[in-house]
């Protein structure tokens, strides 16, 4: 008998955030839970080939984590599908270092 365990699917926009529980079968992978899931149906703009997938903020096929369609699930395991940044971090940051330093020489 194969072994059930519960495990979530998390996905984020900007104004509605979604996490599905569901049970998958011992073995199951991060992209086969994804796809059990249902939610490639409720957001037809994911893209598993090019959107980053992680469990619990650790980026799937990085820092010697197995890619997603090879990482099997653990109990209570959280899948997150991360949408594609619309502005870089550093350039934002640099930006306002900028903006601030701008005031302090007009102030």
């Amino acid at each position: 008998m194969t072994e059930l365990i519960n495990v979530e699917v998390a996905y984020a926009l900007p104004q509605k955030q979604v996490l599905k529980a569901l049970t998958v079968a011992s073995g199951t992978t991060a992209l086969q839970a994804i796809e059990q899931s249902g939610i490639l149906q409720d957001f037809p703009e994911i893209d598993t080939n090019s959107d980053s997938i992680g469990v619990f903020s650790q980026v799937l096929g990085t820092k010697g984590l197995a890619e997603p369609a090879v990482y099997q699930l653990q109990p209570m395991d959280r899948v997150e599908i991360y949408r594609p940044l619309i502005a870089d971090p550093k350039e934002v940051r640099r930006r306002r270092a900028e903006e601030a330093k701008a005031k302090r020489e007009q102030g």
